[in-house]
């Protein structure tokens, strides 16, 4: 043995020693060979210095080796390493210079194999004490197989104990699965850290068992590396008939100090070679050398650390192009024109060169060129829009218009595109009202904050009542500015049961909205400048104001009829329950038409009930035929809606039914006038106001203007 500090001394004298005459013999060969860095072999498994053959050089004590066997040749294995350790040795697998661990063969524990009393729970009580070895916590398990066993681990340590169990127990064989080590003939347990020395206890979990495995309460624990055990079934024979050893991973490291506490100590206590670095013990005990980055070899000798050429590690190059070695290093080199760091897990090598210049400035020109194409057309494009509005504005009568207005003074305003976009966010969907028959309605917001109602028109034939704040000229299809009804339709307050219905609507109401309605269709029919007949009256055509004035809209299907003419021939259109049934039939389109549909309009005031309603039975399922009907029984009252019945006097509720039924008519001829019809139902309004205190009545206004017939026409009509 050799005192580390005299390490360098001792290695040069036994390797003289070695090749001396006087020590060989030509019928013995060495029983192992020196390695290049002066390292050992024994039957091809390496010894590297700590460690050492008995009677050469080793780190004592505890790094001894011996080695039996008789031929010299290193990759000859006859009989491998065994490592001593006081009275023990145990056979070497290999051993880590830089990981500092060693693999070796372990025999198992047994407990009531041979016998009912044969125990040997203590036998490795004391392997590895006062050694430079642990068994490594992390590689290896306290492993158990029986089918009748409670093992405890302990372990003394500075007067505290550490207690690790482990408990295996199973029927029979077939319960045993095998690759599973969870407590069915088999367990495992981890094991405390520092682990040198320990005792076991054995324990039974029953005394007998029903069973026909033979001696199943034979026992055996392993100290053994996890890796390299997979449980099996034979295993539980292999307890019976004997354990074999298994491999085992122990910690070893240099003295009891730290790093620090080494390199204090002197030469004696710190033995890391020059180009190499100290590491404290994973075990907490002494410390471990390792060569420095860029070096290989054995720290643990002098110049044992060498350069590493790793421009030819495994015959290969880190490095793209040219790889420079130098002493713990080496450099990728770039060539000429190009850039980078030349490493291939790196930026490499790329080119620098007039070429790629010339492709940056042809790439920035044809992005600069194409930026000045892109605002160019962008100009031009805005210059195609404003003709197109010119235009359209010329085409749609836009000056024409200019000149009327200003002439006649009229209060209506003619907007432009970009206006009306912005009213209402670029005819947004969220900004519908509805579709008509010939157009969608949109509503806006105008600079001045007013709520205007906008219709895209398909084609510019309507009239409306709904008063109109304008137009826009400069689109393909003109739009129309309508003023906002805010309080829903007729239908909406008679029918649904949406946030607009607030309450149901009293027999006043109802019957001043009708008298304002008849009024509205009488002025077309007959005071505007060019008749016009509706040709869809219905309850969602009339739109009601926050005073419940009703106002007729959508004039998507009216038709202009000549003052020489009674009537014209059309497409039939409309709306089911509100179609004269004669226009249906003829084609033949009059102003009562309208008058049938505004009796409809009547009956749904009447009885609150929808037109048609495929609910019911055929013979309720159409509202004019079976109001008729009844009328004609004097069944009125079984229709007519509880809220008029009750507020309605008799001689009201029977002549607006009368008037009704004369509206639903199957011949147009026997059909009152619209004018006629507003007279009555303006009588009637007259009538209910003398039993009331006295009060506004916008019917009575509409009437007054409608007698007049001075010849005024709205907007619409002189855009028509």
């Amino acid at each position: 043995m050799v005192k580390p500090g005299h390490l360098l001394l001792h290695l040069l004298i036994s390797l003289s020693s070695f090749h001396s005459p006087s020590n060989s013999s030509p019928s013995f060969l060495s029983p192992f060979v020196l390695d290049d860095d002066g390292g050992q072999f024994c039957n091809g498994i390496d010894i590297p210095f700590p460690f050492g053959i008995s009677g050469y050089t080793s780190l004592a004590p505890g790094f001894n080796i011996t080695c039996n066997s008789t031929q010299g040749n290193r990759d000859l294995q006859t009989s491998p390493p065994r490592l001593k350790l006081f009275s023990d040795e145990l056979t070497i697998i290999d051993i880590s210079l830089n990981d500092g661990f060693l693999r070796v063969n372990l025999d198992p524990l047994n407990w009531r194999c041979d016998s009912p009393s044969a125990e040997e729970p203590s036998k490795y009580r004391d392997l590895l004490k006062d050694s430079p070895f642990t068994f490594s916590s992390t590689q290896n398990v306290l492993t158990v197989i029986s089918c009748d066993a409670m093992v405890f681990l302990q372990q003394q340590e500075n007067n505290k104990t550490v207690n690790r169990s482990c408990v295996s127990f199973c029927e029979s064989t077939e319960s045993v699965v095998d690759g599973f080590c969870s407590g069915v003939g088999c367990c495992q347990a981890s094991l405390p850290e520092k682990l040198k020395s320990f005792d076991l206890d054995f324990r039974s979990i029953r005394n007998t068992i029903g069973s026909n495995v033979t001696n199943m309460l034979c026992g055996r624990a392993f100290i053994l590396e996890q890796k390299a055990f997979e449980f099996s079934a034979e295993d539980i024979n292999g307890v019976v008939e004997g354990g074999a050893p298994r491999s085992v991973v122990l910690n070893w490291s240099i003295g009891n100090k730290s790093c620090e506490e080494a390199k204090r100590s002197g030469a004696d206590s710190y033995i890391c070679a020059e180009r190499s670095e100290c590491n404290d013990s994973s075990s907490g005990v002494g410390y471990l050398c390792r060569c420095l980055e860029g070096y290989d070899g054995n720290p643990y000798i002098p110049d044992g650390c060498k350069d590493v050429d790793e421009c030819s590690v495994n015959g290969t190059s880190p490095c793209t192009r040219k790889c420079l070695n130098f002493d713990g290093g080496y450099r990728c080199a770039c060539p000429f024109g190009t850039t980078g760091d030349g490493k291939k897990q790196g930026s490499g090598c790329e080119r620098v060169a007039p070429i790629d210049i010339a492709l940056a400035a042809g790439l920035f020109l044809l992005l600069l060129l194409f930026v000045l194409g892109l605002l160019t057309y962008r100009k031009l494009k805005g210059r195609r829009v404003e003709k197109l509005k010119q235009k359209n504005f010329m085409r749609n009568g836009g000056l024409l218009l200019q000149q009327h207005l200003s002439v006649r003074e009229v209060a209506a305003k003619i907007f432009t595109a970009s206006e009306l976009e912005t009213a209402t966010d670029k005819f947004s969907d969220n900004r519908i009202l509805g579709h008509g028959g010939y157009g969608t309605v949109y509503k806006g917001t105008l600079s001045d904050g007013r709520e205007v109602a906008i219709k895209k028109s398909k084609l510019i034939n309507h009239r409306n009542v709904v008063k109109l704040l304008g137009c826009c000229l400069e689109t393909q299809v003109p739009l129309l500015v309508y003023e906002f009804i805010s309080n829903g339709t007729l239908f909406d307050h008679m029918h649904s049961d949406s946030e607009l219905k607030t309450s149901p609507l009293s027999w006043e109401t109802r019957l001043r909205i009708a008298g304002e309605t008849a009024a509205a269709l009488a002025y077309l029919h007959k005071a505007a400048s060019t008749p016009i007949i509706h040709r869809d009256v219905k309850s969602a055509n009339i739109l009601l104001d926050e005073e419940f004035t009703a106002k007729v809209s959508d004039f998507g299907a009216s038709r202009l009829v000549p003052y020489n003419q009674t009537h014209v021939t059309t497409v039939v259109q409309g709306t089911l329950g509100y179609l004269d049934p004669e226009y249906f039939h003829t084609g033949l389109l009059s102003e009562k038409s309208d008058v049938y549909s505004f009796g409809v309009v009547l009956v749904e005031l009447l009885t609150a009930e929808k037109p048609v309603s495929f609910s019911k039975s055929e013979e309720q399922r159409n509202l004019a035929s079976y109001f008729v009907g009844l009328k004609k029984e004097n069944r009125i009252l079984e229709i007519v809606d509880r809220r008029v019945a009750k507020d309605a006097e008799p001689l009201s509720l029977s002549a607006t039914a009368e008037l009704a039924r004369r509206c639903l008519n199957v011949r147009g001829e026997d059909r009152p006038m619209m004018k006629e019809v507003a007279v009555e139902l303006n009588a009637l309004r007259s009538l209910l106001m003398l039993r009331r205190p006295p009060e506004r009545s916008a019917a009575e206004e509409q009437s007054r203007c409608l007698l007049r017939n001075d010849g005024e026409i709205s907007m619409e009509q002189e855009l028509l």
